[in-house]
């Protein structure tokens, strides 16, 4: 069994975590590193206001005055990662960090299937205990369990917060090729 812990829009929360005004209003990040920086994330009230991933500040600034344009902030990412990282070992002595803003854990399990059911009862309350201390530190997660690897990863990018697949050929059956599309450009 394994779980995926996945903080959405990790590079953003990273940039506006200690900004809670920021939350509800328009904002966007970019790479200053660039050499034509462009919005690499942004929040939902931005993308309500017409802005995509790809425009420059400038661009972003004519379709709403509004938007605050913030720059990556390299420092917190890691200290972000830092504590997911930590959370993450809470649950198994197995766990990867797949990439920024996502760990993946497993759980090894030699047990009846009565004592599995059991035990995943409990790993999902353990898992949402650490979606709740994520929280506490004002870390948006969502986390998913599932009987692969990438079946966990997937499902994460669907829970609101914690989601638990029993049955990984059902669930990705049912997927629609945007969520596919969506879940698997945070590798980049």
């Amino acid at each position: 069994m394994f779980a995926t812990i996945y903080l959405p829009n990790f590079y953003l929360q990273a940039a506006i975590r200690h900004q809670p005004e920021l939350r509800a209003k328009a904002v966007a990040l970019i790479e200053e590193q660039e050499r034509k920086p462009v919005i690499i994330q942004l929040n939902e009230a931005a993308e309500n206001a017409g802005i995509q991933k790809g425009m420059t500040p400038s661009q972003a600034l004519a379709r709403w005055l509004h938007v605050t344009i913030k720059v990556r902030a390299h420092k917190q990412e890691k200290s972000i990662q830092e504590i997911l990282i930590q959370c993450a070992f809470t649950l198994s002595l197995f766990v990867e960090a797949t990439a920024p803003g996502i760990c993946t854990v497993q759980f090894t399990d030699n047990r009846n299937l009565s004592e599995k059911a059991r035990h995943s009862e409990r790993v999902l309350r353990r898992i949402s205990r650490v979606i709740q201390q994520l929280a506490e530190c004002e870390i948006r997660a969502q986390a998913a369990i599932a009987p692969t690897a990438d079946t966990s990863f997937l499902a994460a990018h669907l829970a609101r917060p914690v989601l638990q697949v029993v049955n990984a050929k059902e669930f990705l059956g049912n997927l629609s090729i945007e969520t596919l599309a969506t879940s698997y450009p945070s590798f980049r």
